[in-house]
């Protein structure tokens, strides 16, 4: 064959090489054109993807781009083209993109904020032009707000729209009238699924009751948000009472002018022996600034006399001496005491007596049976006086309650109806109980419901009897009659929480410590389980899988837990004693090299601090939850470490962990009476009681016991923890 080809003319061997030669081009310059177009293709479309846009369809025709699909709006049309552009020339690029319609204008969001005060009430907010069957339009809102201040019309600020309401509309807004109507200080915030409200009470008392109402009306699927702010009780006199006895040291009554004085009280109160929780108020009314340093000097003379009592009011201060205290001993606390007392202090010092006769038999005694039914008998100095004690005894107890039976005695020592008026009022805050009072002696005891009543009886009495005064106040507490007795330990606490989180899970935005919204509901029913436990000790833990860096793993669970934290905390739960910690990868459940494992330990956990095992040696019961990437994976249940309760969080992508680091911002147990003494009948020979002092006749029985008095709380409204920096996410 290539002998033939050599026989053949020149000219014609010319043209088939050229022909050869422009075959070969060809297929050089095809196979380059289909390498140029396929990495066209792969540069513009990872760059598209890097940025989201993931939409647009990237093609090649030589060196044309061709661009189609579905722009969401016309600036992702345009930001798209500019991306493309900047890779190839734009006169390569050929635009076949189209934008998506765009969507009708959505309703707004319909609220109204309802103010008022003693100048009365504003209304204003956008409510719906026509609202459902039934509901209440801007006129009916305005009618039923000026039905609360009769005489004087509302300021109607609302507008309307003619948009449908939403379904809760109507009902959140009739809550926020009823609130309205409740609360004479107030502003509330109306929306459809959310109740905001702020308000100031007149005492703690009514705090208290106006939570407790709103709590009950609250409507179905809406949030209700409450702060309502009581102010600090004014207590008169200054109370304050100190017992060191055979019983052990205690304080009958106690309060405090700041949180500083209360803290200094208390650490004086347990260097003397004071053991357990003591309810000290801090109010206003304290007569000097250095009533903690003579409250502190009071409590080390009575512990210096090993036995006795130190009861101010106000400026004034009694110091009685105890059984078996030496004269010796006594003038000694005295001199002592002296000298530290600040100058506004006057002291009456009782010293110590040895057991003489009383200074008569003349006694007035009443008696407060379990049925409400009183009886008054013994002596009263004349008829006017008697009249005064019945009159009083109807109003404080019942009128069909009080049986009189006394006579007639002129020859009472000085002060005897003070002295009744002061038991009689002492007494009405018991349930069952009776009153002794005698010239050296007025004395208290019974049982009652309320762990304030100790207090508030010392008050009656120091206040009504003035200085230097004995008596003597055996006060029993008695759990079944205290409607607040029935609050949920630490423990059902914990079982109540592990019960809520068997049915959902908290699930999380991945890569961040947003908590995910459709937990909304779980965490609102943990916020209602939690709500009826103040001030529970728990630890709220996060924990990753490997995956990550430690300090990236460390922080996005510290800020996990965190948001949680806040999350109850927004939804007004007492979180003064949790605390949040992030374990980052710490203490797997499962092994990290499964996709089901590394779910089951992104979890969050909550632990009852300082729980002590059961007597068998077993924990207290806990629940887990395995964390999944995306919420509505299946809960799983394992068996953690001793008394966790665990609630799943949902990461999904650990790798984002580094990117999700952040920087760490950081009644008084005394015993009490064993049983209600009956008071002793008149002519009883009181020889055997010391007088002039205000301690128990015998040890009482192991009981709780108390000692507050009747103010209101003065305990902060609000628990704060400022909120950490929320981790930063990428892409």
């Amino acid at each position: 064959m290539p002998k033939r080809l050599l026989r053949l003319p020149k000219h014609m061997l010319a043209a088939l090489s050229f022909a050869l030669a422009a075959v070969v081009m060809l297929g050089i310059a095809f196979l380059a054109a289909l390498i140029i177009e396929s990495r066209t293709v792969t540069a513009v479309t990872a760059r598209l993807d890097e940025t989201g846009a993931n939409w647009v369809t990237v093609e090649a025709d030589g060196l044309q781009v061709l661009l189609s699909g579905t722009a969401p709006t016309e600036a992702d049309r345009f930001r798209a083209l500019n991306l493309v552009g900047g890779l190839v020339d734009s006169s390569r690029i050929r635009d076949m993109l189209d934008v998506a319609p765009s969507e009708g204008i959505t309703a707004p969001r319909f609220s109204v904020e309802m103010l008022r005060n003693d100048d009365g009430i504003q209304l204003i907010g956008l409510v719906p032009e026509t609202p459902a069957e039934g509901g209440l339009t801007a006129a009916g809102l305005v009618e039923g707000a000026a039905a609360l201040i009769p005489g004087g019309d509302p300021a109607d600020m609302l507008q309307t729209a003619g948009y449908p309401a939403p379904p809760t509309w109507d009902a959140a807004l009739r809550f926020g009238l009823t609130a309205l109507e409740l609360l004479q200080r107030s502003k509330i915030s109306v929306a459809a699924d959310r109740v905001e409200i702020t308000a100031i009470s007149d005492s703690e008392a009514d705090r208290k009751r106006f939570e407790a109402t709103l709590r009950r009306a609250r409507p179905e699927g809406v949030d209700l948000v409450m702060d309502i702010s009581a102010p600090r009780p004014v207590i008169t006199p200054f109370t304050l009472r100190f017992i060191s006895d055979a019983a052990g040291a205690r304080f009958d009554a106690c309060s405090a002018d700041t949180e500083k004085a209360r803290m200094a009280i208390l650490a004086a109160g347990a260097e003397a022996g004071v053991e357990g929780a003591v309810a000290c108020t801090v109010g206003m009314g304290a007569p000097s600034p250095r009533w903690a340093e003579a409250v502190r000097a009071a409590i080390r003379a009575v512990t210096a006399m090993g036995a006795g009592s130190a009861t101010f009011s106000d400026t004034d201060l009694t110091l009685t001496a105890g059984d078996g205290v030496t004269q010796a001993a006594f003038d000694r606390a005295v001199g002592d005491l002296r000298a530290a007392l600040p100058d506004a202090f006057s002291l009456e010092a009782v010293p110590p007596r040895p057991d003489t006769a009383s200074q008569g038999p003349a006694e007035f005694t009443a008696t407060l049976a379990a049925d409400g039914r009183v009886e008054l008998r013994g002596r009263l100095v004349d008829e006017a006086q008697q009249a005064v004690v019945d009159a009083f005894a109807r109003a404080e107890f019942s009128s069909e309650a009080v049986y009189v039976a006394t006579r007639l005695d002129p020859e009472l020592p000085d002060g005897w109806p003070i002295r009744v008026m002061a038991g009689l009022e002492a007494l009405a805050q018991l349930a069952e109980g009776s009153l002794l009072v005698r010239a050296d002696l007025v004395e208290v005891k019974g049982v009652t419901g309320a762990q304030s009543a100790r207090g508030k009886i010392t008050q009656i009495l120091s206040s009504r009897l003035g200085q230097g005064q004995t008596f003597r106040v055996e006060v029993r507490y008695d759990e079944k009659l205290d409607p607040e007795a029935a609050l949920p330990t630490p423990e059902e606490c914990a079982a109540g929480v592990m019960g809520v989180l068997a049915g959902g899970k908290i699930t999380f935005t991945p890569g961040s410590a947003e908590i995910a919204g459709d937990s909304a509901p779980l965490i609102g029913k943990l916020a209602e389980v939690l709500q009826d436990c103040p001030g529970v000790r728990m630890e709220i833990a996060g924990f990753t899988d490997s995956q990550g860096s430690d300090a990236g793993n460390q922080a996005l669970s510290q800020a996990r837990a965190e948001a949680v934290l806040i999350a109850l905390q927004g939804r007004r739960v007492d979180v003064s004693g949790m605390v949040a910690v992030g374990y980052g990868e710490a203490d797997p459940i499962a092994d990290n090299g499964t996709e089901e494992g590394r779910e089951a330990n992104r979890r969050i956990e909550f632990s009852l601090i300082g729980a002590e095992p059961a007597d068998d040696g077993e924990a207290v019961p806990n629940a887990t939850a395995a964390a999944a990437t995306e919420p509505g994976d299946a809960a799983t249940v394992a068996p953690p470490p001793a008394n966790p309760v665990i609630a799943e969080t949902a990461t999904g992508d650990a790798a984002t962990a580094d990117a999700a680091a952040v920087a760490a911002t950081g009644d008084e147990s005394e015993p009490g009476a064993a049983a209600i003494p009956e008071a002793p009948a008149a002519g009883t020979d009181p020889g055997a009681m010391a007088a002039g002092e205000a301690t128990a006749a015998e040890p009482p029985a192991a009981g709780p016991d108390f000692s507050n008095d009747l103010s209101p709380s003065v305990a902060p409204t609000e628990k704060t923890i400022r909120p950490r920096a929320r981790p930063e996410t990428r892409g």
